[in-house]
């Protein structure tokens, strides 16, 4: 049986300075709860949109033995009013896969400096970065990573404005080049151009292996919905479609859901109309 555990501290804990992200990993296996949990996330270690959680992660790395019996591991674990994704001081976990050769989940919050080095880990089977906009520097590492296991990979692609700094070719690249054998879930969300990010994902040989689709939290309208409806016949392999959070017409929802597969369309989003021009927005960019 898994067990979960956040570790986070609230504002009368850090204001003073005498807790933070230095202070975390100490007072984490300091705790009972510890030694028996098997899924750990942290939320915020405190004043996180100035200070960041390399303190963490590397104590994480130089008590690696403590922390071996961790398989799912979660940095960021806060919502908007305890910090807005793209203010969150990520870090470096280019020795984080050495370390932790056990785990199988990872999820990352926030892409402010965040780095992900040389990625290459045996068993990690699940791998989720979300966040406002996704550097270059994190997708090239996620192009060049080594990870024969994993079975699900989630990418936030977000806003330019909040570090996106590609298009539609650097994730066709990404899906080009990226070598997952195992791959059943694809998750490339929360872009401000889904559209053309769902095209680029229907071209690209994964479809043809994985058994979910998510396509989700982004401006999803009926010019990728009718994509969908002519491509997904053809890949039987597809069990799920995930679009939920989306800006597809009541009458183009009803034709995606008649579709022999499972389909989460919930979210439904009208466009804004503002002198003349039509507005969408993703999910999480800020």
């Amino acid at each position: 049986m898994n067990k979960s555990k956040t570790f986070s501290y609230e504002y009368d804990e850090y204001e003073d300075g005498t807790k933070g992200a230095h202070t975390l990993i100490d007072d984490l296996l300091a705790d009972p709860d510890f030694s028996g949990l098997t899924e750990l996330s942290i939320g915020n270690w405190g004043d996180c949109w100035e200070e960041s959680c390399q303190p963490i992660i590397d104590g994480i790395i130089s008590h690696a033995k403590e922390f071996s019996h961790i398989r799912s591991l979660f940095i960021g674990d806060m919502d908007f009013e305890e910090c807005e994704v793209s203010w969150i001081i990520q870090g470096n976990y280019g020795g984080l896969w050495a370390a932790l050769p056990e785990l199988t989940e990872l999820t990352i919050k926030g892409s402010t400096d965040l780095e992900l080095g040389a990625v290459s880990h045996e068993k990690l089977e699940s791998l989720t970065i979300i966040c406002g906009g996704l550097p270059n520097s994190v997708i090239e590492s996620v192009k060049n990573a080594r990870l024969p296991g994993l079975k699900k990979l989630i990418l936030y692609i977000g806003s330019d404005n909040y570090g996106f700094e590609g298009d539609c070719e650097t994730i066709r690249s990404l899906l080009d080049t990226m070598d997952f054998p195992k791959l059943e879930y694809l998750g490339i969300v929360d872009s401000e151009m889904q559209d053309e990010m769902t095209e680029t994902v229907l071209g690209s040989r994964y479809m043809d292996q994985i058994h979910i689709l998510d396509l989700s939290c982004g401006t999803l309208s009926d010019k990728g919905g009718a994509l969908l409806l002519e491509a997904l016949p053809a890949h039987p392999n597809i069990q799920k479609l995930d679009a939920h959070y989306h800006y597809l017409s009541t009458g183009m929802m009803q034709r995606l859901a008649a579709l022999p597969i499972e389909t989460e369309l919930s979210e439904q989003n009208k466009p804004d109309n503002y002198r003349g021009e039509v507005w969408m927005n993703a999910m999480l960019t800020e």
